[in-house]
């Protein structure tokens, strides 16, 4: 489980690419304070699992299934990478929950300056922007960011200085795919809210609108 809080950028040191699948090794250093093999590092926003690490780096297995749903595949060697360690159980929430699996890929449609903060306009499927909501969260990127504003075919996101010196938003350009990861919770909700009742059990049907008006919500 991530945060979206970035840690730092790595560099992707080597790839060697398979059949369907992909070995990265990215360097790094600050996550290298405690990282140990078999430790999960969000790179880019997709959970990868640390296969061997050295003192400037790590590297990972990328299976076909990642590499189709997302962007880690446009990747070379020299390209930077978000990187995350799994949150600590004693460390502070700062973003929102990220599980690390990746919904999809979008584009970015447009990129505008307002004052010190930049704009983002992403491109993404509507089977994705069914779960993007205005002041909702959103990941790009591993990057945990606040939804500004949602139309039909995209969202935009509006982004402070620090964030974009910290992360590689700043090096994205329009036409770029991007790593996105929508809200689970409203995954979770849809899920129940669709839930058939149990076969034995008809009184304890799945989450309905009404049960939800009954109780306030």
């Amino acid at each position: 489980m991530f945060t979206g809080i970035v840690e730092e950028t790595g560099t992707i040191r080597t790839i060697r690419r398979g059949a369907a699948s992909s070995v990265l090794s990215i360097a790094g250093e600050v996550i290298l304070s405690d990282l140990r093999i078999g430790d999960s590092v969000a790179v880019n926003g997709v959970c990868l699992t640390a296969t061997s690490v050295d003192s400037g780096g790590f590297t990972a297995d990328v299976m076909h299934e990642t590499l189709r749903r997302s962007s880690l595949g446009t990747l070379a060697a020299g390209s930077r990478v978000n990187l995350e360690r799994a949150m600590a159980a004693n460390g502070r929430f700062g973003g929102h929950i990220v599980s690390g699996h990746i919904d999809g890929t979008g584009t970015v449609r447009a990129i505008r300056r307002d004052d010190n903060a930049v704009w983002y306009t992403v491109a993404a499927p509507g089977s994705l922007l069914r779960y993007v909501v205005e002041k909702g969260s959103i990941t790009i990127d591993g990057i945990s960011l606040t939804v500004a504003a949602v139309t039909e075919g995209d969202f935009s996101v509006s982004v402070i200085p620090h964030t974009a010196a910290v992360t590689t938003l700043s090096e994205r350009r329009i036409g770029d795919a991007v790593n996105l990861e929508t809200d689970i919770i409203g995954k979770y909700v849809e899920k129940l809210l669709r839930s058939e009742p149990e076969p034995d059990r008809p009184e304890h049907g799945g989450l309905t609108m009404e049960f939800l008006a009954q109780n306030g919500f």
